[in-house]
């Protein structure tokens, strides 16, 4: 593996561990040359899923791109690297577990949105701005109602308790 700091064509791997699911190999590694360490990911190549836009172009589906999105949603949040990844990871699975070979990107957006829902309200709002093409202050507000108002509905699962708190805050 070619260090990426300082090109060297080698580099040791100081430690192997495998994602909970076994999908991904996460690699440690060190070159002998500069003594920089870096993390590498080994993935599987296997089923291509293609994305179909909006203006109807088919692109195969890039892992990066989703990651990227969402990184700059989570930009200056509290929210972890490795939160983005496994979520990003996730939205890689959904699209190749699907049944057809074929992705509509909106499908792909809304993944995002709920990834994103679960794990930072205010980088939800960042990603849903850009993947709903808000154009105005009032597309925020109505967003940020919906958002405060499915947060305070009962959610399957709840206990009894929880569900009559829930419709004491209303």
């Amino acid at each position: 593996m070619k260090c990426p700091f300082c090109q060297h064509r080698d580099s040791r791997v100081l430690d192997s561990r495998t994602s909970d699911d076994d999908a991904v190999v996460r690699r440690r590694r060190e070159c002998p040359e500069c003594s920089r360490r870096f993390t590498t990911y080994e993935r599987p190549t296997g089923v291509r899923v293609y994305v179909i836009k909006k203006d109807g172009r088919r692109e195969p589906f890039d892992r990066e791109k989703v990651l990227a999105g969402m990184s700059k949603a989570c930009e200056k949040r509290p929210i972890s690297r490795e939160v983005v990844e496994e979520a990003a990871d996730a939205i890689e699975r959904r699209a190749k577990d699907e049944l057809s070979e074929e992705v509509p990107s909106r499908k792909i957006g809304s993944w995002v949105m709920d990834a994103l829902r679960d794990a930072d309200e205010v980088a939800y709002v960042r990603f849903a701005s850009v993947y709903k093409e808000f154009r105005d202050t009032g597309s925020f507000l109505k967003e940020i109602q919906t958002l405060v108002r499915n947060a305070s509905a009962p959610r399957e699962g709840d206990t009894p308790e929880q569900a009559t708190l829930f419709e004491s805050q209303e």
